[in-house]
């Protein structure tokens, strides 16, 4: 848990309990969560129907501290052998080239920790007081509870990823300590499994169920994280031996049960995955839900709760020829840049496979009269044309010369400039600098193909495996190729191809640093296929540092143990 100090124990203590909440109100013709602050929450407030709500919205509400903010972004997406530093790094630099100055004090640690602990003691409250609300049913309040423990298993499950051992505590604390102990990762983990477990047997199946709004904890979100959570431990120090065949079970039972009957499939296309506007479609599980309300955002993308993921793959195209700044390109803050193993190696079938077309922006239309090259004495382009383009392979000089407009192959690339992941555009905003209102697409159909494919893989089931990882690879196929171009035999099959195919499918999505640990290729792949990182990473890197703020405010007792070799 994450523990106070005495002079920081008021402000603290407040900031655990007064948070932003959502209520779940109606807009025109459609239901969604907004945001509205909420008053203190206490076990007497909480053992209210009012006070239940309000709790249960506040645990759904610390979602939005974690996904799409700059801290947990950094410390999942850079560094990996997908994206390495970007020239607008900033201190995730630190982190995504693990130098000297990536330590415990690092923000992104630090605050991760501090909100993750800070909504998980919301879920204990949760959990603790509905059955103490005697004005509603048992039906609501075990729906509440099931929601809880699905929103508690999730942090918790962050943590252990992120600190491997860490402190557990399942009962609402009320007051500020000055002691914490470390609990093991195998006791962390059954609580996180039986949490799943019976989130699973009351909540609703599918997000598409009547009633259940974009956010909300479903049984197929569960049994997803379930499937997650039992392929992880069955790659760390606290497996158990039948991880592998649980993991495959609860992933398919998602894919064979619940989503033919709640509504959930593959969507046919894979460019429609994260259209805008298109986020509550069929092979989405599990959203978080972001707000338009501006005072609840920041203006820049560093408010914690906002949604800055649009802003941080962007590259510098507005101190490019024939360009500006617009809603359209997005805000160029370029956190991260992809690596040549990634965008060159990983994504190298295009002939068949959509996959890198719908994920990367390679080209740029002229936006900006005012600085597009002159020859002869006339614009080379006009607005409305090319001014940049990436084709994706290396081209002659002749080439390059014969176009009037920019061309960069990949031997040009640079981490102020290079294929910008598209994912999370965002072209509804009403200024480039404001952060994204976009719902952030947590957990998908998918993943689950993939984990399923993975757990039976790694049972030594590889008709089963191929037969999830073909369904993933026949939908990125181009629609006038033969889909079973794209299928693979047993032969293809390693971890390796395992983790390709996770990053064709799902590049940038925070999760490439737990894919890479939990199947022992972090230090392995960053060494050979990410140059900013190679020299520096170390095998103390598979954990992150615990913050020094959690170290400093345990006064009382055993001093908090720092992970190995920070």
């Amino acid at each position: 848990m994450y523990h106070f100090n005495k002079t920081t124990m008021k402000k603290n203590l407040y900031k655990l309990f007064s948070v932003c909440l959502l209520s779940i109100v109606a807009a025109s013709c459609a239901k969604k969560l907004e945001e509205q602050p909420k008053s203190l929450l206490t076990p007497i407030f909480l053992s209210t129907a009012q006070g239940l709500q309000s709790g249960l919205d506040a645990a759904y509400a610390g979602n939005r501290n974690i996904y799409g903010p700059e801290q947990f972004f950094s410390l999942t997406v850079p560094g990996t052998d997908e994206f390495t530093a970007g020239s607008d790094a900033g201190s995730n630099g630190d982190i995504g080239r693990y130098n000297s100055s990536f330590n415990s004090s690092n923000n992104s640690v630090s605050t991760t920790w501090r909100y993750l602990y800070t909504f998980i003691n919301t879920c204990n409250g949760v959990i603790d007081n509905a059955p103490k609300v005697t004005t509603i049913s048992a039906d609501k309040q075990n729906q509440a509870i099931a929601e809880a423990k699905f929103l508690r298993a999730n942090y918790y499950f962050l943590l252990v990823q992120l600190w491997g051992d860490v402190s557990l505590n399942t009962n609402f604390q009320t007051e500020p300590t000055t002691s914490a102990t470390k609990e093991s990762l195998a006791d962390i983990y059954k609580v996180i499994v039986q949490d799943l477990t019976d989130a699973a047997s009351v909540l609703p199946a599918s997000p598409k169920t009547t009633g259940v709004l974009p956010g909300k904890a479903t049984k197929a979100a569960a049994l997803h994280l379930l499937a997650k959570v039992y392929l992880t431990r069955a790659g760390s120090s606290a497996k158990v031996a039948d991880d592998y065949r649980n993991a495959l079970a609860s992933a398919a039972d998602v894919i064979n049960t619940i989503a033919p009957a709640g509504g959930l499939a593959l969507q046919t296309d894979f460019g429609s995955v994260f259209a805008e506007g298109n986020e509550a479609n069929s092979e989405v599980l599990w959203t978080v839900q972001h707000t338009p309300t501006l005072a609840y955002n920041g203006p820049g993308g560093y408010v914690d709760g906002d949604n800055a993921l649009c802003h941080f793959f962007i590259p510098k195209y507005d101190n490019q020829p024939g360009l500006k700044r617009d809603i359209l390109y997005g805000r160029p803050f370029m956190r991260v840049a992809p690596t040549h193993f990634l965008t060159d190696v990983i994504f190298s079938e295009r002939i068949n496979d959509k996959r890198y077309n719908h994920t990367f922006k390679t080209s740029w239309i002229a936006n900006n009269a005012a600085n597009i090259p002159q020859l002869g004495g006339k614009p080379k382009y006009a607005v409305g044309d090319t001014a940049i383009s990436l084709p994706g392979y290396e081209v002659s000089a002749a080439y390059i010369a014969a176009r009037p407009w920019q061309v960069i192959p990949p031997s040009k690339y640079t981490n102020a400039f290079a294929p910008s992941l598209k994912k999370y555009y965002d072209a509804k905003r009403t200024d480039v600098a404001l952060p994204s209102i976009r719902p952030i697409i947590v957990y998908r159909l998918a993943d689950t193909y993939l984990m399923a494919a993975e757990a039976a893989f790694m049972q030594g089931n590889s008709s089963e495996a191929i037969k999830y990882m073909n369904a993933v690879r026949e939908r990125a196929a181009y629609p006038s190729a033969n889909p079973k171009i794209m299928d693979i035999t047993a032969a293809d099959l390693s971890i390796d191809f395992i983790l390709n195919e996770r990053s064709r499918e799902l590049a940038g999505e925070e999760m490439r640093w737990f894919d890479l640990v939990r199947t022992g290729k972090l230090l392995e792949r960053v060494k050979a296929y990410n140059p900013d990182a190679a020299g520096n990473i170390q095998p103390k890197h598979l954990l992150r540092p615990i913050p020094q703020s959690q170290i400093d405010a345990t006064s009382t007792g055993t001093p908090y143990p720092q992970n190995a070799g920070w």
